[in-house]
């Protein structure tokens, strides 16, 4: 006899071009579980599939009982996956990506992992796997939990390893009808004239807002070659002049285009995430500065706030994309065996 379900459970997958982030998320934003490994970035697509498998494994106990026998009173809903990429999330297929993950594009990325966790047997075989892209899974969190909860709008902005953005519609990212809606890193800046991007063109955000786009202009306009990378430009601000102009031109040009974005959206909020979003108080005066000077009138006093969830928020975005679907889908759950906090 099945007891009743105290709450639901979902593995949440941050699959990054670097490393992969995974955790055993419950409904109620608690991660009870954490893992991660790099990503296996040169090594294909069966690769990477095999190490999202993997984690899942690593995540979930062994023994969990068949559906409908389990004392357990934690319900295993599905596995959500946001993903370096432009992910086409209806079919789980990855459509483009850049070569930092080689081989990905076209990759079955649920039907691959669904189908590993099949031939592996255990508590996962069998559950439904969600994707969407890396950047929507982000903004996920942030609005189940974290800095634009109870928003109706909200546009979020990510600004690291590259430059991208989701504009979330009552909690709902907005996937255009390619897939590529949010890809702000690739609208035209002039601070970026020139500059060749990650996309192959030229003259675009990223190529000088990104994090490796910030270091590259610092060392353009003279800067130290000893400094290795954007968050030691950041930190040099202070003492470095060079550091101090590119951290501003950087900051300008991202803020530049979000105001222009917002002036187009309308959003209750804007939220800054990503690694640059921790750059220290000059990145964000310039942002804010450069934010406003866009804005028109009535958007005067846009709330431009920085994320509250940290690295969490993929993670616990993806895992949100199964309890969704679970809600509205009535997707088939499977009892997890008990389990404490680590």
């Amino acid at each position: 006899m099945s007891s009743p379900v105290s709450h639901r459970t979902a593995v949440g997958i941050d699959l990054g071009g670097t490393k992969i982030a995974a955790g055993l998320v419950r409904d109620d934003g608690t991660v009870l579980a954490r893992a991660g490994v790099p990503t296996p970035a040169r090594e294909g697509a069966a690769a990477i599939l095999d190490a999202v498998a993997r984690l899942v494994a690593l995540l979930l106990p062994d023994g969990a009982d068949a559906p409908g026998t389990s004392a357990s009173p934690d319900l295993l809903v599905g596995v959500g996956i946001g993903s370096a990429g432009v992910i086409d999330s209806g079919r789980g297929r990855v459509v483009a990506a850049t070569d930092a993950l080689t081989g990905w594009a076209g990759a079955d990325l649920a039907g691959g992992v669904a189908s590993r966790l099949l031939a592996a047997g255990g508590p996962a075989a069998g559950l439904p796997v969600h994707t969407d892209n890396d950047v929507h899974a982000h903004a996920l969190g942030e609005h189940w939990l974290g800095a634009c909860a109870g928003t109706r709008t909200a546009l979020v902005v990510a600004a690291g390893t590259g430059v991208g953005a989701t504009l979330l519609l009552d909690g709902t990212p907005q996937h255009g009808a390619r897939h590529v809606a949010g890809h702000l890193g690739h609208l035209p800046a002039a601070e970026a004239a020139g500059l060749r991007c990650t996309c192959s063109r030229t003259g675009h955000l990223e190529a000088v807002a990104s994090g490796p786009a910030l270091h590259a202009l610092y060392l353009r306009l003279g800067g130290d070659p000893t400094v290795e990378t954007a968050r030691v430009v950041c930190q040099i601000t202070d003492v470095d002049p060079v550091a101090h102009q590119a951290v501003v031109l950087a900051a300008t040009a991202l803020g530049r285009t979000v105001g222009g974005v917002a002036n187009m959206l309308d959003p209750e909020v804007v939220v800054i995430s990503g690694g640059l979003a921790g750059a220290g108080s000059l990145w964000w005066d310039a942002l804010s500065a450069a934010v406003a000077s866009e804005l028109m009138p009535a958007l005067d006093g846009l709330p431009v706030v920085t994320a509250t969830l940290g690295g969490d928020a993929a993670v616990l975005g993806a895992a949100r994309l199964a309890f969704v679907a679970h809600e509205t889908r009535e997707a088939p759950a499977l009892p997890l065996a008990v389990l404490t906090t680590p």
